[in-house]
């Protein structure tokens, strides 16, 4: 539901990454969580949440997929 190029951030990723090893070492396999872009759920008319059996996926060009199903919440 949501897509955006990183070029249309802020902060591109390398002044990111100098911020972040700033003051904590990076290993591989880190996640740096910068946010969402323009459409996210609340603010949709009507709002739009996850819900069991939607996938999340992250795409990096050359990289790969990173892809998550979403489960109902155990009571």
């Amino acid at each position: 539901m949501q897509r955006a190029p990183t070029d249309l951030m802020i902060f591109d990723i390398p002044t990111i990454i100098e911020y972040l090893t700033g003051f904590t070492e990076l290993l591989p396999g880190d996640v740096i969580a910068t946010g969402t872009p323009g459409g996210v759920g609340f603010k949709r008319e009507p709002p739009v949440f996850m819900k069991a059996g939607d996938v999340a996926e992250v795409e990096i060009s050359s990289i790969g997929i990173l892809r998550n199903p979403v489960v109902a919440e155990r009571d």
